[in-house]
């Protein structure tokens, strides 16, 4: 049986030092659109780091799992859990 992965992600835009969460079904191959300036939410923001991600194995889940991140709790919850290196690339808004 083969698992199916679906992934929520975190890049940090060195241009503007923000974040972008999102969420995938192919990793790899969205990175490469927003890498490459084909997302219209970030290819404005280039050059971007990711530095986060999660798989999950359900897509209800993951997609729960995104807004929560987005949420201004789970945000700041993400914040804590990555701190140390949003401190390494200058992220300003740690508090």
């Amino acid at each position: 049986m083969k698992i199916k992965f679906f992934y929520i992600y975190i890049l940090f835009s060195s241009k503007d030092y923000k974040l972008y969460i999102g969420y995938t079904e192919n990793l790899k191959t969205r990175l490469g659109e927003h890498f490459h300036g084909r997302v219209i939410a970030t290819k404005n923001r280039r050059p971007l780091i990711l530095i986060h991600y999660e798989a999950l194995t359900n897509k209800q889940d993951a997609k729960v799992r995104e807004r929560f991140l987005k949420s201004g709790f789970g945000r700041s919850q993400l914040k804590k859990a990555i701190q140390n290196r949003l401190g390494e690339l200058g992220y300003k808004y740690l508090n």
